[in-house]
């Protein structure tokens, strides 16, 4: 099978870890990846997950100095379909030589993909790539749940893997793009970008309704939403998100008096009000107690409600489930021996990924490649409201993968039917962040009338999505196998929870199930209770990979002439969002772990609380006489006195005095406080909207920047039903017709969302 992206040519100038996770995704799936590094040294890879980083990679050694040198990186540019760079320090092309390059180059068929540490100017001196800082200064680490009032410094590089699986999506989107317009263009996603996306369950801001909450705890607001430990001291996760699973839950564990009880009032989103939300978990926790998790596993399991147990990170790699879906991969590196990595966690059965090759090093090094100039092909200038613009997506996910994955082609310009059951996506309300962009059509697919309506819909379609669970596909009668009779250029993406195969593939999935089996939890709480994460990484990573692989097999069907069936699993993410800490070989330093509130590594790195906020110091030992300076530090560094120090001073205060004096430091904001950045509202990463009764709100907004291909305007949730009709005309359906579906219940209708309040799940 040839993979999707086979003889596409990459040439790679950056030194980041979300650049080459972007290079690596588009290599896992067949491209030609060269990475250029300077003569007069190797870039930095001293964290182990450039061995799964760098894989299925060339690397090219270059004097940019010399003449052979700068016609190598000329020949490089003319002949390559993407060029990458991260704009960080150290890079062997400075940005404006790498411009002049392309220039000479006059390559109008390339990509260019650019990785800003931030997105224009950085705001912590030195602009270095920093998950951490951008966690601090997006928001990410105040709205992180813990014991006491502060942000929690996260031990993972979430943001920099989503920044560059994003990236990776992007381009993709931009090359189909190409393949009709036949011209290149700028494609930028930089670190904030990143880490708006991480943060999308939470960026959510009714600007009448910010106020300080009490912590909710490292295990988050929601009771039946969280980790409880057992009587045998072991934890697992309560995975009862929806009312269904809520009422069967309480009623296996004997406490169905939590719904009749008053100060619910008969309202079960009532739990996650402060004043409700400790009594019920307190109440969850004392029946937990008194069995082993076995017990309680087997107890859930029986009445369907997903629940799973902590494990420790360690472990994931080599469980049975993580080798059954092809994510335990074994390569002989040549630098570091066996290594034992992640594999590619998207399968797409007509054109899959493969790791091929360990990562190169310099002593593989070639001279130059030998790739000829790209071909001018005609250009077609009409333009376009986003790469994939003129796409027709058909969604029947529900919760979060499912649609985040819609609203992710929403943005990249895809037209996204949103398909409902009559009652609505059971999430729609609390998560209608995710439906965002799309239209909604509301059909009863175990009505044959419905289901033809669906067919209908098919027949024009390009994608279709769900995350269904096994079998369900084929009981609807709307498996691949059988819409590709009907349309056989169709795609159709499924996610599960476990995958598929394995002796998980049947159980049912949510992504902070996931985080507790696959050791993140864990991980973050250190030797300290395991740590809920707020950010939902292995769904909306789920959905970012999604996006990604509809483009990669949009872009093979161009080739083929054939649809193809995806499939995904949030098991198999929660193994590539560990990636770099999984990575394993001989002699690898251990990962980082947390703790209680954890606040960062060591003194010099980690977050700080000043009088009125709080601060992320990111220094080395370089800056310490800066600090000295400032009267931060008498001399020798000590956590404690620092401590003492910023505590003393307001937050903006000391960050502008570090700044100033090139010692890396950001401000740790509150979401709310975004609104107010003049570099985040200008660029529309965070849009004001309007809601039905004429209020504002905030969401996130543009993800990324197409220099030629850009969309804009605001996305709205649809309301159930909302574009029923319409749609059924769009679809060739007349007046009597649509009637009849109406009035036999097997369609309806119904207004736009009301949007009246905002309830934060996690």
């Amino acid at each position: 099978m040839v993979a999707p992206l086979d003889g596409l040519r990459v040439v790679d100038f950056s030194t980041g870890i979300a650049s080459a996770a972007t290079t690596m995704h588009l290599a896992d799936y067949g491209a030609d990846v060269v990475r250029v590094e300077p003569a007069d040294g190797a870039a930095p890879r001293d964290n182990p997950g450039f061995a799964t980083w760098d894989r299925n990679k060339r690397l090219v050694v270059v004097d940019p100095t010399s003449d052979d040198g700068r016609a190598n990186l000329a020949k490089l540019v003319a002949g390559a379909d993407v060029c990458v760079s991260g704009r960080l320090p150290g890079e062997v092309v400075d940005p404006a030589s790498l411009s002049q390059l392309i220039d000479d180059a006059a390559n109008d068929r390339l990509i260019r993909v650019e990785m800003p540490a931030f997105l224009g100017e950085c705001p912590w001196a030195g602009g270095h790539e920093s998950n951490e800082m951008l966690s601090a200064e997006l928001g990410v680490s105040l709205r992180q749940s813990s014991f006491a009032d502060g942000p929690v410094d996260p031990v993972y590089t979430h943001i920099l893997y989503l920044q560059g699986l994003w990236s990776a999506a992007c381009t993709v989107a931009a090359l189909s793009e190409r393949a009709e317009s036949g011209r290149g263009q700028t494609v930028t996603v930089g670190g904030a970008h990143g880490a708006t996306i991480a943060g999308y369950a939470t960026l959510i801001i009714d600007p009448a309704q910010i106020a300080a909450t009490p912590p909710a705890g490292p295990g988050g607001p929601n009771p039946t939403y969280t980790r409880y430990q057992c009587g045998d001291g072991e934890w697992l996760f309560l995975g009862a998100l929806t009312e269904k699973f809520q009422l069967a839950a309480f009623d296996a564990l004997g406490v169905s008096d939590i719904v009749t009880d008053p100060r619910l009032g008969g309202d079960l989103d009532g739990m996650l009000l402060v004043d409700n939300r400790e009594w019920v978990r307190t109440k969850l926790a004392d029946v937990f107690a008194t069995k082993p998790r076995s017990e309680w596993l087997d107890t859930l399991e029986r009445v369907d409600v997903p629940a799973g147990p902590l494990q420790l990170r360690d472990d994931w790699l080599d469980h049975p489930q993580v080798r059954a879906i092809g994510m335990h991969v074994e390569v002989d590196d040549p630098e570091r021996g066996k290594v034992v990595m992640p594999g590619v966690p998207m399968v797409l059965t007509e054109s899959p990924g493969a790791v091929r090759t360990p990562a190169p090093n310099r002593a593989q090094a070639e001279v130059t490649v030998d790739w000829p100039s790209q071909t001018p092909a005609a250009a077609n200038d009409a333009a376009s409201a986003g790469p994939l613009a003129g796409l027709k997506v058909l969604n029947l996910g529900t919760v979060l993968a499912g649609p985040l994955a819609g609203n992710l082609l929403c943005e990249l310009g895809a037209d996204v039917l949103k398909i409902e059951p009559p009652a609505g996506d059971s999430f729609r309300v609390k998560g209608f962040a995710y439906n965002r962009g799309m239209r909604s059509i509301a059909l009863d697919l175990r009505n044959e009338d419905a289901l033809d309506a669906f067919y209908e819909l098919v027949r024009s379609a390009d994608v279709v999505i769900d995350n269904y669970r096994p079998g369900v596909l084929q009981r609807l009668k709307i498996d691949h196998e059988t819409l590709a009779k009907i349309n056989p250029g169709i795609i159709c993406l499924s996610f599960t929870g476990y995958g598929e195969g394995g002796p998980l593939s049947n159980k049912p999935g949510f992504d902070p199930i996931l985080q507790g089996t696959s050791g993140m939890m864990s991980a973050q709480g250190g030797d300290s209770e395991p740590v809920f994460l707020t950010v939902a990484v292995n769904d909306i990573t789920s959905a970012v990979f999604g996006a990604l692989s509809v483009a990669l097999a949009l872009y093979r069907r161009r080739d083929s002439g054939r649809g193809q069936r995806i499939w995904g699993s949030l098991a198999g993410t929660s193994v590539a969002m560990q990636s770099g800490e999984l990575t394993r070989f001989d002699g690898r330093p251990p990962a980082r772990i947390g703790g209680a509130d954890y606040r960062g590594p060591e003194p010099l790195d980690r977050l700080y609380a000043a009088k009125d906020g709080w601060l992320r110091l990111q220094a080395t030992q370089e800056h310490v006489p800066a600090l000295v300076e400032l009267g931060l530090l008498q001399g020798a560094v000590s956590e404690r006195e620092l401590e003492q120090s910023f505590a003393d001073r307001s937050r903006d205060e000391v960050v502008d005095a570090l700044t100033a004096r090139g010692v890396p430091v950001a401000r740790a904001r509150t979401t709310s406080e975004l609104l107010n950045q003049p570099e985040i509202m200008d660029v529309e990463l965070m849009q004001e909207q309007t809601r039905p009764n004429g209020k504002p709100y905030f969401a996130p907004g543009r993800l990324a920047f197409f220099s030629r291909t850009q969309r804009d305007g605001a996305m709205s949730p649809p309301g159930l039903g909302e574009h029923t009709r319409a749609i059924l005309a769009d679809a060739g359906y007349d007046e009597s017709q649509i009637e009849t579906l109406l009035r036999t219940g097997a369609a309806i209708e119904g207004p736009p969302m009301a949007l009246e309040t905002f309830v934060s799940y996690r």
